[in-house]
């Protein structure tokens, strides 16, 4: 480093812990008591799961607006999405299609519905978004998208020609799709899925199989859930001329990632991806010296589309170094590819309730403790 040192601080949030906006302040701090003057730009980060839309909302000067919507049940929930500048949009389909949104005995994919994920998506729409990105994480439904397009004005008849109303259970009796009434103003948008998955609609790596069980599907609703889903995606196929069944990523939150390759044009993404792009991470990156990423817990999982990784691989083509400072971290983190080092905040051993309770003092130490090798390698 030569002159007044940049960095740049893109954590993801420690889960139940620190935000990212909390890391960033700590680690300006140890920044500056040792390299004083130095410039210190910090960007939230977040891969498409809880968090994303107010992560994206700060990042990108934008703002949360909330919306009446249903949640998995039909019932009325306050809901938020963000709304960022030039008619950008992001949707987590958490906010009001999530698990946390049911208790544990009302999980049952066969009832639940994305119909409150059509209502921000019209809400988004109605505000003047034109860019619509959904974050696909946390659902609590198996539906293959039936109530979120509804919500946009498809509608889904059974051979007689009835209504039907857009839940798990619904799928084995779809017989056909009328889009004549879907929004007009989904064609003047653009929608891209924050999606890491990329699971087929169908069959024992399907929605139903794969995901049902967490979402409170035994094996026999799964097994009338997967015979839905085929049935489902035969129709859709008809419907549109493409079989979505094998389509990797079709099968992300229930089914939700055909839907909106069908119905939206969607094309997925990794959440990381959408991300850095939002944010136009590159350019932040332009100058910096160091770039300082994080996460709860580093391991194998870490390179597989996290944000740890993704900044990683964003620094590397840059050709910024990169270091993450995390809450934990497996033997195996130490070989990530991209981060020239990994720093653990524990710092003795503890129980994990402890190390959680005093994660800002943990995290403060691990900060200074970066900060002062990097000002004595500076003198070396």
């Amino acid at each position: 480093m030569s002159g007044l040192p940049k960095f740049v601080f893109a954590s993801d949030s420690l889960k139940g812990t620190l935000s990212s906006a909390a890391t960033a302040r700590l680690l300006t701090a140890a920044a500056r008591r040792h390299f004083s003057g130095c410039a210190c730009l910090s960007v939230p980060m977040a891969d498409g799961g809880d968090g994303t839309a107010a992560a994206l909302a700060q990042a990108c000067g934008g703002e949360l607006r909330r919306v009446r919507a249903a949640d998995p049940l039909g019932r009325p929930v306050d809901a938020a999405y963000a709304m960022l500048p030039d008619g950008r949009a992001v949707i987590e389909m958490a906010a009001a299609s999530g698990l946390p949104l049911l208790a544990p005995g009302e999980k049952n994919p066969l009832l639940t519905t994305t119909y409150g994920t059509g209502e921000l998506i019209r809400a988004a729409l109605g505000a003047g978004a034109r860019d619509v990105t959904l974050a696909l994480g946390g659902s609590a439904t198996n539906d293959g998208g039936m109530g979120c397009m509804r919500a946009l004005g498809a509608r889904f008849l059974t051979a007689d020609g009835n209504e039907l109303a857009g839940c798990g259970a619904d799928l084995a009796r779809v017989a056909s799709i009328d889009v004549s009434g879907l929004d007009p103003r989904v064609r003047e948008a653009g929608f891209r899925l924050m999606c890491d998955v990329d699971n087929p609609l169908v069959g024992p790596e399907g929605a139903s199989a794969v995901y049902g069980p967490q979402k409170g599907a035994t094996p026999e609703k799964v097994a009338e859930l997967d015979a839905g889903m085929a049935s489902y995606a035969r129709v859709l196929a008809a419907t549109f001329g493409r079989n979505f069944a094998d389509v990797p990523g079709a099968g992300a939150a229930g089914g939700m990632g055909a839907a909106a390759m069908a119905f939206l044009g969607a094309r997925a993404r990794s959440g990381i991806a959408c991300v850095l792009e939002l944010t136009n991470f590159s350019a932040l990156l332009e100058g910096a010296d160091l770039c300082v990423t994080g996460e709860g817990h580093a391991d194998a999982q870490t390179s597989r589309g996290k944000v740890v990784d993704g900044v990683a691989a964003a620094c590397a083509a840059a050709g910024v170094p990169c270091v993450a400072v995390v809450g934990g971290m497996s033997a195996d983190a130490a070989r990530l590819p991209g981060l020239a080092a990994v720093v653990p905040t524990a710092i003795d051993a503890m129980p994990l309730e402890e190390a959680l309770a005093r994660a800002e003092e943990l995290y403060a130490l691990a900060a200074e403790r970066l900060f002062s090798l990097l000002a004595l390698g500076a003198r070396l």
